[in-house]
């Protein structure tokens, strides 16, 4: 968890972050966070972008809406930087879940 807060405020700018939120997306990861190949997001990847559409955005938390899904894997994209290349995946999913305002959806 360190690691993610660690980047939510270096990386990201977040100085108060939704400790909630952010333990959501690190549980609705699963066991991926713990594989160094699916620890993060490939954000010049489009089919790792398509994977997070599908399984994430989709699934998880309901939007099928390509443009709004598209816009807020930008966002996140932005927010983190696009010089990071190790995006950890549950600090995207944070930002994904906080863009398309369904933090409470990630929470249950």
């Amino acid at each position: 968890m360190e690691k993610y807060i660690s980047d939510l405020k270096e990386k990201v700018g977040e100085t108060r972050s939704d400790m909630a939120l952010l333990d959501a997306a690190v549980k609705a990861c699963g066991p991926t966070i713990y594989k160094s190949d699916t620890a993060t997001v490939a954000a010049s990847d489009k089919e790792e972008l398509a994977r997070v559409k599908k399984g994430f955005i989709a699934k998880k938390l309901g939007v099928t809406d390509e443009a709004k899904a598209d816009a807020a894997i930008a966002d996140a994209v932005a927010k983190y930087g696009k010089s990071v290349r190790a995006k950890h995946r549950p600090v995207m999913y944070y930002l994904i879940a906080k863009a398309l305002k369904k933090g409470s959806v990630l929470k249950g």
